[in-house]
């Protein structure tokens, strides 16, 4: 019999305790209606009650949305044992579902409240009955949990004993500092599923060891009726367990497990919050990264053209997303035709060979190659067939204290010859004003600037070269270029002209 799995986010509370990560109100509403309408999580926790005024105004737009929408219920605060002081919070934030702090290992008991278990299990059960005469639901959570199992057993039955006979919705059990391994997960909770059948628990899992899907997995095996996730794994130190992994892992290899969320929005949301925190996603992440649906390997594009022999359950289309083929020195003719195939060239197996063995020889110099680089590869290879068309022939640029910069250019189109100049808020926006300005004169428009990033190799002095990576948007087709240069404004010029060509083309 299939059974139902609980998904809660918790990345607009936990999540946002990854250092340096910190949502304005606005889009702490923008993420709880994501995670509710596109995803369909079950579940959010979106706060911690009393962090500040700020926080209180974000809860409130959030509940007042949920309230008008049907998502009450399904919106969850970070309380504490205070008395009902973070009750009066939720009540003032709108909030009907507190996730009550409390301690899970006698260690955490002992040393930082200073209480025997007889005085915190009184205290925890004057804040349930505080929650529930205001009309509240109420779910614990045993902090530092995973230790608790392990250096204090006796302490967590006696707390489930007492929570047991309590009207409580769930009880949340975190590996506080991300302790557990995929075993010890197994034994910890197949025992308390086992003892305790009638109680709803929630894993928590935190990535210290990297190790916090596995964790997840094996929690999920072991009975537990709900996880808490994060998008893009976000949290405090190592981060905690990413959802799209966890979403995949659950969908691939429990079959008899059944969750709500999409699949096709999981990369969508990643890249809104990897975009509003600057928390950067790594290429190499699974389902989200960059280059997770990218071959490399010649021989595996070849396997892929024959009978998809490299491909596994994880489909890009599952989660809107395509794959690609890289290029560079371990690229084989197979890799090469199916970034041909993507930009519609066609090439014999002579010529074929020789824009081969030119990526292999850039490969081997470590300069990236991208499927928008191959017009011009060809070109220089096979004698001009596509043939450089747009070339700026110089400019000048002026940045001068307490004026605006400008910039003045000759652009050769062809074998005509414009000139313009403009002024900006910066040299390269200057440029791109004057640019603009030819354009515009031949009733032409340009693509759109979506993303423009720079670096220089690590550990590397002011007069390093610089690589500038510009993303633009042309119609319903996104696609970069690369500029190199000592100068950065030089460097993104030569990634314009790169554009202009792949355009005119």
């Amino acid at each position: 019999m299939n059974k139902h799995l609980e998904i809660m986010d918790t990345t607009l509370r936990d999540g946002e305790q990854t250092s340096g990560v910190s949502f304005s109100i606005s889009e702490k509403l923008t993420l709880a209606q994501l995670l509710l309408q596109e995803l369909n999580i079950d579940r959010i926790e979106i706060a911690s009650a009393h962090v500040s005024e700020g926080e209180l105004k974000a809860v409130k737009g959030i509940t007042d949305w949920a309230k008008s929408n049907g998502y009450i219920n399904r919106i969850e605060i970070l309380t504490f044992v205070d008395n009902g002081s973070s009750i009066k919070w939720m009540k003032k934030a709108g909030a009907k579902v507190q996730n009550l702090l409390t301690k899970g290992s006698l260690n955490h008991l002992k040393y930082q409240l200073k209480q025997t278990p007889k005085i915190h299990f009184k205290n925890i059960l004057k804040c349930i009955e505080i929650s529930e005469n205001e009309g509240f639901n109420t779910n614990i959570y045993l902090e530092d949990w995973s230790n608790g199992m392990a250096n204090s057993r006796d302490y967590v039955y006696n707390f489930l004993d007492f929570l047991s006979k309590q009207n409580i919705a769930r009880v949340l059990l975190p590996d506080t500092l991300g302790v557990l391994t995929p075993e010890m997960t197994s034994e910890y909770l197949s025992e308390l599923v086992s003892r305790y059948p009638n109680i709803h628990f929630d894993f928590h899992g935190h990535n210290d060891y990297d190790l916090s899907v596995a964790n997840v997995l094996e929690a999920v095996k072991s009975g537990v009726k709900g996880v808490h996730l994060t998008v893009n794994g976000m949290g405090e130190r190592a981060g905690n367990a990413p959802l799209a992994s966890v979403v995949a892992v659950i969908n691939d290899f429990l079959p008899e497990v059944k969750i709500n969320i999409e699949e096709s929005a999981l990369h969508k949301v990643s890249q809104l919050v990897a975009t509003i925190t600057g928390f950067r996603i790594p290429a190499n992440k699974p389902i989200v990264g960059e280059n997770v649906f990218t071959q490399t390997a010649g021989i595996h594009a070849d396997g892929d053209h024959k009978r998809n022999l490299y491909f596994n359950d994880l489909l890009p289309e599952r989660f809107d997303r395509k794959r690609k083929y890289a290029l560079g020195k371990t690229s084989g003719k197979a890799n090469i035709q199916k970034n041909l195939q993507e930009l519609g060239l066609t090439l014999d197996n002579k010529d074929l060979k020789k824009v081969t063995q030119r990526i292999i020889e850039l490969g081997d110099r470590k300069e990236r190659v991208t499927a928008e680089d191959l017009p011009f590869i060809i070109s220089d290879v096979l004698g001009g067939e596509i043939p450089d068309k747009v070339k700026i022939d110089s400019y000048v640029l002026t940045h001068s204290k307490g004026l605006k910069p400008t910039t003045s250019i000759s652009l050769k189109i062809e074998d005509k010859i414009f000139e313009e100049n403009a002024s900006g808020d910066g040299q390269y926006d200057a440029f791109w004003n004057a640019l603009n300005k030819v354009y515009q004169k031949q009733k032409k428009s340009l693509p759109i600037l979506i993303d423009y990033a720079v670096r220089i190799p690590p550990g590397s002095n002011s007069d390093a070269l610089c690589e500038t990576t510009i993303t633009w948007h042309d119609g319903s087709n996104d696609f970069k270029t690369r500029g190199l240069d000592s100068d950065q404004t030089v460097s993104a010029i030569k990634a314009t002209e790169k554009m202009l060509n792949i355009i005119q083309h």
